[in-house]
């Protein structure tokens, strides 16, 4: 094993805890303590549209209950009165940062905004005729990728928007990107990952994919790369739900210029019918359990081992 590993543990305040995040924090924290590392604790509260700080406290109070402890926190010290005095991170305090990332796409002119909604791409798409198109394709994953969504709209069409205050998506120009990504790095686009190994990034099937919304200017693709940066994370520990993503964030890590961490996707905690575990699941709250049962260990025992990591 690696010595030592920075992991992080990264919820967002949308709703309660569940077995499923006890298992993310247990092995983010695990390896971490195993190799004489660190992990750092993440409120990824950046989407203002459906987080809430009364999530948060609940979160601390849950971590400490469970022994896994984030790097600078005193477990006694879990309080109302001094949660502004954790040593957490917040995506809320870092807007600056994910802005100046953004610039840097822009200024390589990757980047170019997008005003058509959701709704109104997939209406346009599927239009008969007479309408100027993207390229549409499917990818290996079965899923329909565009690019050059712009030509949907008339330049006019884009000013009148504009100006009447319609926030834009910004979507990033995969072509493009991958052009200035060669130039940078004449290396293939590469990453490691502890349980299935050595990956060859294919960023080129998400297309132009959204990497700032419109509603709250960034995306979790342009967000994490950076935070993972700047809390100094070498081990991205998180479910194997997000393992494709990973092609797209080492795209990104590469145009701008930030180090590139390893990764162990693990697997998830599924309910009896099989079912990926979601904050509705009431049954599985870490609230209750807390406050029904004073013993950790009985939460551990409903998840599976730690996964093995290969050399």
């Amino acid at each position: 094993m690696k010595r030592p590993f920075v992991t992080r543990f990264a919820p967002s305040p949308t709703g309660a805890l569940h077995l499923g995040h006890a298992y993310a924090a247990r092995v983010a924290h695990d390896f971490a303590a195993r190799s004489g590392g660190k992990m750092i604790l993440r409120i990824d509260d950046i989407d203002h549209t459906r987080c809430r700080d009364e999530f948060i406290l609940p979160i601390l109070r849950n971590l400490a209950w469970l022994g896994l402890n984030w790097y600078g926190v005193n477990p006694n010290d879990v309080t109302t009165s001094c949660i502004t005095n954790q040593s957490i991170s917040r995506q809320s305090h870092r807007k600056a940062q994910y802005q100046s990332a953004l610039k840097i796409l822009d200024d390589l002119g990757l980047i170019y905004p997008c005003y058509l909604s959701r709704r109104e791409l997939n209406e346009l798409l599927s239009a008969p005729h007479g309408l100027p198109s993207p390229q549409v394709r499917t990818d290996q994953r079965s899923q329909r990728v565009m690019t050059d969504t712009d030509q949907l709209l008339s330049s006019n069409e884009q000013e009148l928007r504009r100006t009447a205050g319609r926030a834009p998506a910004w979507r990033l120009r995969m072509n493009a990107a991958l052009k200035k990504a060669q130039q940078m790095s004449p290396n293939q686009l590469l990453w490691f990952d502890y349980i299935t190994g050595h990956k060859l990034a294919k960023p080129e099937e998400f297309g132009d994919v959204v990497i700032a919304r419109a509603d709250i200017a960034v995306s979790y693709h342009l967000s994490v790369v950076v935070d993972d940066a700047l809390d100094g994370i070498n081990l991205v520990t998180r479910g194997n739900d997000l393992a494709q993503f990973t092609d797209l964030h080492r795209l990104l890590q590469t145009l701008l210029g930030l180090p590139v961490p390893e990764y162990c996707h693990h697997t998830l905690i599924c309910d009896a019918s099989g079912k990926r575990l979601a904050k509705r699941d009431s049954s599985h709250e870490l609230d209750d359990m807390r406050e029904l049962n004073n013993d950790p260990e009985n939460v551990f025992a409903k998840m599976p081992p730690l996964p093995e990591l290969r050399p």
